[in-house]
């Protein structure tokens, strides 16, 4: 009776340091954990002050753009049908094949039930290369029907639909990439040279074509690319992340950094904004430091540290260059 006694006590102890061990390790995960940006933390003089990442606003050009799909083709190309009705008998090209004008590109037998002819030759209408697989031989044509596609595969360009929306800002000059597939990290500079006079009723988009500023072996006709058309530079202004601003009640505030270090609030007005980064059209001026993160929990005349170029933000992670 008396080891049982003395057994739960020894079991009774245990559970209690259980207990505080977990309630420390809680304790510390809470502590640790508030060291983020916007937690105040007291300074020498017993003031709380705010860990900030800020950056030197200025003036930058946003480039204001539209993605879509688009298909690489060559920029002349031909198909090529055949003078006379009949099936195709033998074919002299393959998908690549180089030829020149007048080549021989396969023959047709005309010949019906009860009547012999002579076999027809289909001859190539201008010189290049072949960029569609020739029908079969056994192929039954008619002299509307295609064979091929001859076209010239050194000079390539991108045929791409944009939204209507977008029409308003469609023109010819507008700067381009293009990605491929097979080159997912490689952007291919494009020019648009021809705008559509008229909008698809069905897609209610617009054609554009795209030649590329140079030439490069990588890119083939029949290619899938992927086109970010730049329609529209936003210049003369300067810029922030729209994150880094407070917003209430369709207002926009931004919190600047003073000599003394403490922190001022000021109602700014926005412009144009690309991929996060806005204009602001008044409230700042060129060469202010701004808070670009934790300006959430700043106040008027709040004390802060900047700690953007501190070990712990060496990587510069708003993206602004020094």
């Amino acid at each position: 009776m008396k080891r049982t006694g003395k057994t739960a006590l020894i079991a009774l102890i245990s559970l209690i340091a259980i207990i505080g061990t977990g309630a420390y390790t809680v304790h510390h995960i809470t502590h640790s954990s508030a060291g983020g940006f916007g937690k105040g933390k007291r300074g020498p003089n017993g003031d709380t002050v705010f860990s900030v990442k800020t950056q030197v606003i200025q003036k930058q050009t946003l480039h204001a753009y539209v993605i879509a799909n688009g298909e690489i083709e060559s920029q002349n190309s031909v198909s090529v049908f055949p003078d006379k009705a009949g099936k195709i008998i033998s074919t002299e090209v393959m998908l690549g094949s180089t030829v020149k004008r007048g080549d021989i590109i396969a023959y047709v037998d005309p010949s019906q039930p009860g009547e012999r002819y002579q076999k027809s030759p289909v001859y190539a209408p201008i010189s290049g290369s072949i960029i569609s697989t020739p029908l079969k031989n056994g192929t039954t044509v008619t002299t509307s029907k295609e064979i091929t596609q001859i076209g010239d595969i050194t000079n390539l360009q991108v045929a791409a639909d944009i939204p209507e929306r977008y029409v308003s800002v469609l023109k010819t000059g507008l700067k381009a990439f293009v990605t491929v597939e097979a080159y997912p990290d490689v952007q291919f500079a494009a020019t648009v040279i021809r705008v559509s006079p008229v909008v698809d009723a069905t897609s209610r988009t617009k054609q554009i074509i795209l030649s590329f500023d140079k030439k490069d072996s990588r890119v083939n006709a029949g290619m899938f690319g992927k086109v970010i058309l730049f329609t529209e530079d936003y210049t003369g202004e300067l810029t922030m992340p729209l994150d880094s601003l407070i917003e209430k009640d369709d207002i926009y505030y931004a919190f600047v950094i003073k000599p003394d270090m403490t922190a001022e609030r000021r109602q700014v007005t926005l412009g144009k904004s690309v991929d996060g980064i806005t204009q602001i059209l008044s409230g700042l001026y060129e060469g202010e430091t701004v808070v670009t993160q934790g300006q959430t929990t700043l106040s008027e005349g709040a004390k802060v540290r900047d700690i953007t170029n501190s070990s712990a933000g060496s990587n510069n992670s708003n993206g602004v260059k020094k």
